[in-house]
């Protein structure tokens, strides 16, 4: 290990010298002075052999100024300098008519000069080609994958424009440390002058160095440790996780009886005005019609295949079945559909069935079942869906056993083995993901009388507000290992968009009692306001998201939530702000109404564009379907509610018609492939969120305010129904025997 230690170490100077050459080092400074300190990247600690013993090698340069550093074959241990023409790396490795390899370092520039093409032979010059491409890919792979690869790259390469520094007057978003270094750099950012590039740079290089140091104190303390402290370390990490398993399991050998309270407002009146009348038994018809042929093409499985007239079943699930019969079991209630509901529950007692050897997404599994399972449980007070939704949540508990405590995307239902997206910055997890369990969890506690669920989620709070916030935003990646930022890519859409949502209702749902919840709502909403929020040249507002610094001027179809969320927390707003909040939300409202109203189908596209001189209209053919999403129906039924302005309706009926029109089937309703073309493709799915959310927002529209008034009712992720917790409750109430 020693040597293999040495040999990095002896060869990492060159290579990264030759990297930063390649990216077009500034002249006559030393690479790595200021970027890597003493002359290391973070990721190599400092060993007692290689070069970093030796002394310093000659500078020479490019014509263009870079400098190039490469280890001399003839002698082990010293430098080659030669010049390399302007055209890059490429000329060290060109035909014999350019030089060939031997060429390539022949040039002047004072060092150790080699003949020519035969001062290597063959073999000789593919093993240099092998470990300096190999070095190459090592040290961009690092940039990309350091925790703040995003500044590097924006900030350091590609040196940020002006306009995309942050404005003089910005205030730091909450969590910002107030640190030595750090607090003054934040502090001349607000004071000097606005788009300062050079103060920029100083600031990302600043934070670079920052980061690396840190990491090579870890490495070191790490180094310094006898093999039996490392060992030891394991052992207890290994009993700590097992302890931990125990603990998680233990409890719930039963449940504890509860008295179940009798819910407010779920006994539906049929409407005064006969119009509307008409159009909420249209949409129940609807339900009908989605649901017989789930039942007669695909009962028991996860989701129906409307043209294909079969089952389809998403890996989300892994090997649990009946996706659509849990999603559906509280619109099924609410629409006062009493044997389908009751079918639905006896097939949820006999067959729902979690003990499977398979990989599920958590995120995934906690909305639809979990949230399914306990709407239905407070509407119904059916014992089963209290205890299948408890049951389902310690299955989900070793999720959470990692070193931070911020949980696995996906798990083995079995094995209890976690992991994360192979594609999400570097195995982080996701924000969206990890925050979006709270609610639930919170719920499990309070039907188990077992607070460990609801340590879980707070846990995931801690962690968060103990992370400085890039301009007061979360960043869509965090490494559940190192508890750091990964990627800095923010997004009210996909990727974050019920983060803020679950922070909103998590206030609301504890009776307004959780005002750490509220302050991380409307802290994140302002700084959303502040970075994301866009108006386009004709008046649109639209929510815009943010790459390290770089704005991209696109809005997805997951983001048009956020009109129905910044209304929903209106009343709660800092003073003077609750009409600016609600007029945000209708904006944002009109907005996704364009976006459907601009398609020939008149439903709306996955994502949609404000750039090219487009706007609400999606450029590229991979954001054109429409999968039956809820999330314009989910604003439009909070506006409708909290402004009852007939817009809301009228708009809601269009998309009731498009559905008809476009969508509707012999074997139920299927997804678009896109909604700009005149005649129809299917995308053959029929999603069960369609009958968890879509049908049932637009049921509630057209229904009158006293069916599950929002004042008792959160809806979570999926449109499932949770009670609003009093003040005055215990955690869970158990009848005295």
């Amino acid at each position: 290990m020693e040597n293999l230690t040495n040999f990095y170490e002896g060869l990492q100077p060159a290579v990264c010298r030759a990297c930063l050459c390649a990216r077009g080092a500034a002249p006559g400074r030393r690479p790595g002075a200021e970027l890597f300190p003493q002359g290391r990247s973070a990721a190599q600690p400092r060993g007692s052999g290689g070069l970093d013993t030796q002394d310093p090698a000659p500078q020479p340069r490019t014509p263009s100024g870079g400098e190039v550093w490469l280890l001399s074959s003839a002698a082990p241990g010293h430098w080659t300098a030669g010049a390399m023409p302007v055209g890059g790396l490429l000329p060290l490795f060109s035909s014999p008519a350019g030089g060939g390899l031997g060429g390539g370092l022949g040039g002047g520039g004072g060092g150790r000069k080699v003949s020519g093409p035969a001062a290597l032979r063959l073999t000789e010059k593919f093993v240099l080609l092998l470990v300096f491409s190999a070095f190459i890919t090592l040290c961009f792979g690092a940039i990309f994958f350091l925790p703040d690869s995003s500044k590097l790259l924006s900030g350091v390469l590609f040196h940020s424009s002006p306009a995309l520094q942050p404005a003089s007057d910005h205030k730091s978003g909450p969590g910002t440390r107030a640190e030595d270094a750090a607090e003054g750099r934040a502090r001349r950012r607000e004071e000097g002058a606005p788009g300062d590039p050079e103060a920029a740079l100083e600031d990302n290089l600043a934070r670079i160095r920052e980061n690396h140091e840190r990491a090579l104190r870890e490495a070191k303390e790490t180094l310094q440790k006898l093999p039996e402290e490392i060992q030891r370390d394991i052992l207890l990490e290994k009993k700590k996780v097992a302890q931990d398993q125990l603990r998680d399991k233990a409890p719930f050998r039963g449940l504890p009886p509860v008295d179940f309270v009798p819910p407010i407002g779920v006994e539906s009146r049929e409407p005064a005005d006969a119009a509307i009348r008409e159009k909420r038994a249209k949409i129940k018809e609807m339900m009908k019609h989605a649901w017989n042929n789930y039942k007669g093409y695909a009962w028991g499985l996860n989701e129906l295949k409307p043209i294909s007239k079969g089952g389809h079943s998403s890996s989300l699930f892994g090997n649990i079945k009946g996706a659509t019969i849990v999603d559906a079991l509280d619109t099924l209630f609410i629409m006062e559909m009493k044997s389908e509901f009751e079918e639905a529950k006896s097939w949820v007692e006999e067959n729902l069935d979690f003990n499977v050897n398979a990989e599920i997404s958590v995120f995934e599994v906690n909305i639809r079942f979990v949230g399914g399972l306990l709407s239905a449980y407070y509407l119904s007070g059916e014992e089963i869906f209290r205890k299948k939704a408890v049951e389902l949540g310690v299955k989900l508990l070793p999720a959470f056993h990692t070193p931070s405590g911020i949980p696995w995307a996906l798990l083995n239902m079995k094995s209890g083995i976690g992991r994360n997206w192979p594609w999400a910055s570097g195995g982080s997890s996701i924000l969206a993901e990890f925050g979006t369990l709270h609610l639930e969890f919170m719920h499990l506690s309070h039907l188990s009388g077992n607070p460990i669920f609801a340590e879980k989620v707070m846990n995931i709070r801690t962690v968060l507000n103990k992370l400085e916030k890039p301009q007061g935003l979360y960043p869509n990646y965090l490494n559940p290992s190192s508890g750091q930022w990964g990627q800095h890519h923010v997004s009210v859409g996909g990727l974050g968009d019920s983060f803020y949502e679950y922070l909103l209702k998590a206030w609301l749902m504890s009776d307004k009692t959780d005002l750490e919840a509220k302050k991380m709502y409307f802290d994140a909403v302002q700084a959303i306001e502040t970075h994301l929020i866009r108006k386009s040249s004709s008046g649109l507002t639209y929510i815009a998201e943010w790459k390290g610094g770089l704005l991209e001027h696109k809005m997805g179809h997951l983001t048009c939530f956020a009109g129905g969320m910044f209304a929903l927390g209106a009343d709660g707003a800092p003073e003077g702000m609750a009409q600016h909040y609600l007029e945000l939300g209708a904006e944002i409202a009109r907005t996704c109404h364009e976006s459907y109203n601009r398609t020939f189908m008149k439903l709306g596209p996955e994502a949609f564009r404000f750039d090219g001189g487009v706007e609400a209209i999606a450029t590229r053919q991979n954001e054109k379907y429409y999968i039956l999403r809820p999330e314009v129906m989910e604003t439009y039924m909070y506006m409708w509610r909290l402004t009852h302005d007939p817009k809301y309706r009228k708009w809601a009926w269009e998309a009731v018609e498009a559905l008809e029109n476009h969508c509707r089937v012999n074997g139920g309703y299927s997804g678009l492939r896109d909604v700009y073309l005149l005649h129809e493709s299917y995308d053959d799915v029929q999603q069960s969120f369609f009958l968890a959310e879509t049908l049932k927002y637009l049921y509630l529209i057209f229904s009158d305010d006293d069916l599950l008034p929002l004042e008792h009712w959160i809806f979570n992720s999926e449109a499932h129904l949770l009670p609003i917790l009093p003040k005055e409750k215990k955690e869970v109430e158990i009848r005295e025997e």
